[in-house]
């Protein structure tokens, strides 16, 4: 619950910093402007989006810019550990691009520091865009090195 809760967090603070600085291009032109046409006796206001080039061209790169900072927010949460939400280290190269049949497809694993998980990410995707597998560990993390050291003697 905390990883998708601090996930929702940045997303507000890009939503915030978004909305203010939208607020202050607005605060720098007026509200709308003033049409007038041939045939109509009065001039009719108008809203200023897309009557004005340098209002909607502001408005289009906070837009972009707020795209642009959600995406490095989800690109970031992706690389961190579900437990504890530090980043994930130590990138391991599992399987082989020319062996596949043999080994195995290639993957990469990131292990988290304190030992909460792995993250498998699929380096090849035949049928389209895979998520990453995360596989929890549990309390115990020397559990896998007495395995691994029983098998060596």
């Amino acid at each position: 619950m905390r990883y998708w809760s601090y996930l929702s967090a940045k997303m507000g603070a890009v939503a915030a910093l978004a909305y203010g600085l939208l607020r202050l291009v607005d605060s720098q032109f007026p509200p709308t402007i003033l049409l007038h046409f041939r045939r109509a006796p009065d001039a009719v206001r108008v809203p200023i989006f897309m009557h004005d080039m340098g209002y909607t061209f502001s408005v289009f790169c906070i837009g972009l810019f707020a795209a642009g900072l959600m995406y490095v927010a989800i690109w970031d949460q992706r690389q961190r550990c579900r437990t504890c939400l530090r980043k994930l280290i130590l990138p391991r190269l599992s399987g082989s691009w020319g062996n596949m049949l043999r080994i195995g497809r290639p993957k990469t694993e990131w292990i988290c520091r304190f030992g909460h998980g792995t993250l498998h990410i699929d380096e090849l995707q035949f049928t389209g865009k895979h998520t990453p597998d995360w596989e929890r560990h549990d309390d115990n993390i020397w559990k896998e090195l007495e395995f691994y050291d029983k098998a060596a003697k």
